[in-house]
């Protein structure tokens, strides 16, 4: 029987520390060969609305380990202005609404083993992420977290966060005053922290260990120049990029890895976060949704270390994480490997929810056929 399993389910058996363990062995996997991705695909068609535009967004990976994945998206995407800022919108059928979905495989048999919801697992595994980049690069004692941002992938990662660093204070903004303190309110409880919003975004950076900016901005929200000595920074949003100021100031820039290129294709390999095809390219209004050209890459070159070589211990440095000074400004993300996690988390989420008698099951028949494709 294949599992259907929604995201009650998910947050009813996946912890903090099985999400992070599960894509630490993925990216170590992948590392070794183990493992392979590709980078995510978004395809653009354009809507009767021209505000707006339909995005399909895939993204894929597996492991000797067992498991397969590919992560589905279905969105209806535009831009709002209010107030100054710019973010990016997105629904399916109607705001509220959204459609992702998980396929997991099993590589030994090809068998469907589980449609799963990826909404919780998605605030999950990029938390994880966060918490990733903080074990190797911030401070060891780093106790102070200031926030950009109140909403789930915040949630997320003050949890995650706690996981790697003894996180006591949280300072955070976010435009809307309610929302920014009833979040404190809600961390402050769920946590035994000290919880504090901030009236303006410069606050959130005094006295920070960690720098976290966790929006659906579509321009970088992170202001470089009040990043204080020994800050490791952490960026959900924004277009996926730091502000000049912030990419001038970063001394130590761990990048998780990029996705392999194509077998018998090196010469193509593409550290590009993601890969867009568009209907109609050349229309008026067809780049109107940020970001427009390619998605970033290698974005310093020049000052990256990669988490392979911090888990090899290749690298010098405190702890093995890259960090040789106290007073130096790291910077962490992902890279392209979004096809990794999916297979690895998800796989974890399957077991768990099995094992636990969980998840809706319908026949595996239901998706087999005798007729060759």
């Amino acid at each position: 029987m294949t599992l259907l399993i929604d995201n009650a389910t998910v947050a009813r058996v996946l912890t903090m520390e099985a999400t992070i363990e599960a894509l630490e062995g993925s990216y170590r996997d992948l590392a070794r060969g183990e493992g392979v991705c590709r980078p995510r695909i978004d395809i653009h068609v354009p809507t009767s609305d021209a505000r707006k535009t339909y995005r399909w967004g895939t993204m894929e990976g597996g492991s000797t380990a067992g498991y397969f994945a590919i992560r589905m998206k279905s969105d209806v995407v535009y831009e709002r202005e209010a107030g100054g800022v710019v973010t990016e919108e997105k629904y399916c059928m109607r705001p509220g609404l959204y459609c992702g979905l998980i396929l997991l495989t099993a590589i030994e048999t090809g068998e469907p083993l589980a449609i799963v919801n990826d909404g919780v697992l998605q605030h999950m595994r990029v938390g994880a992420d966060g918490a990733i980049g903080a074990k190797y690069m911030a401070r060891e004692g780093a106790r102070v977290l200031g926030m950009l941002g109140s909403g789930g992938m915040a949630r997320s990662h003050v949890e995650a966060l706690r996981c790697v660093r003894p996180i006591e204070r949280l300072q955070v903004f976010s435009p809307t005053k309610a929302n920014r303190e009833a979040f404190a309110r809600e961390m402050a409880s769920r946590h035994g922290i000290e919880a504090v919003p901030c009236d303006a975004p410069e606050e959130i950076y005094r006295g920070a260990d960690i720098v976290a900016a966790l929006t659906n901005s579509a321009v970088p929200v992170i202001d470089g120049r009040r990043l204080e000595p020994g800050t490791h920074v952490i960026n959900v949003g924004g277009g996926g990029r730091l502000d000049p100021a912030s990419l001038e100031r970063v001394d130590v820039y761990l990048r998780f890895g990029n996705a392999p290129s194509p077998e018998g294709l090196e010469d193509v390999a593409l550290a590009d976060e993601y890969l867009t095809w568009r209907a109609r390219p050349h229309a008026p209004g067809a780049s109107r949704n940020r970001p427009k050209g390619r998605a970033h890459g290698v974005a310093l070159p020049a000052k990256a270390v990669y988490l392979a070589e911090l888990m090899e211990g290749a690298k010098p440095g405190e702890a093995k994480r890259g960090r040789v000074s106290s007073a130096q400004i790291t910077w962490s993300e992902r890279g392209n490997l979004q096809g990794a996690q999916f297979h690895a988390v998800a796989g974890k989420v399957y077991e768990l929810a099995r094992a636990a008698g969980l998840g809706r099951e319908i026949p595996t028949e239901w998706f087999l056929q005798d007729i060759r494709d």
